[in-house]
């Protein structure tokens, strides 16, 4: 069985923290690329960003419905849920709108695992790292569509 290191993509495209979101897009569209690990100065994982990340700070801003029984602020979403996508809305850094957990696979994980992973998660992009969490490679749906051809 394959593993990871035989499909995925090298060198890999990867932001900062501090890259500003208009950059972010434009390296996104420019090398035709959904994601990006994001990594500190040593090229150490921090976590990944997409563009369905980069679509969040130009959707609409939902106000969470309430109503008040009793003088107290019954909310019918999730209060919390406002001041995420406030930070979304005014993002002008990947440090904004990153996701900080992401799913990984190392050289060494078999494919049929990430295809379940991605199956099973619905994600499309994984960082993969080395014994010391630094990024070197990422396996992405159209890696693993070269299985089948």
């Amino acid at each position: 069985m394959k593993a990871v290191k035989d499909i995925m993509t090298t060198p890999v495209i990867t932001v900062t923290p501090e890259t500003n979101i208009k950059d972010l897009a434009t390296l996104l569209t420019k090398n035709q690329i959904s994601g990006a690990p994001v990594v500190d100065k040593e090229g150490i994982l921090l976590g990944i960003v997409t563009e369905t990340d980069l679509l969040f700070t130009e959707k609409p801003l939902n106000i969470p419905t309430f109503f008040i029984i009793l003088d107290t602020l019954v909310y019918l979403e999730n209060p919390f849920k406002l001041e995420k996508e406030l930070k979304e809305l005014t993002a002008r850094t990947v440090a904004d709108i990153y996701t900080h957990d992401c799913l990984t696979a190392t050289p060494d994980t078999p494919v049929g695992r990430v295809a379940n992973l991605m199956v099973t998660e619905k994600k499309y992009l994984l960082p993969v790292i080395d014994q010391n969490e630094k990024v070197i490679g990422i396996i992405s749906r159209t890696d693993m569509m070269s299985l089948i051809s």
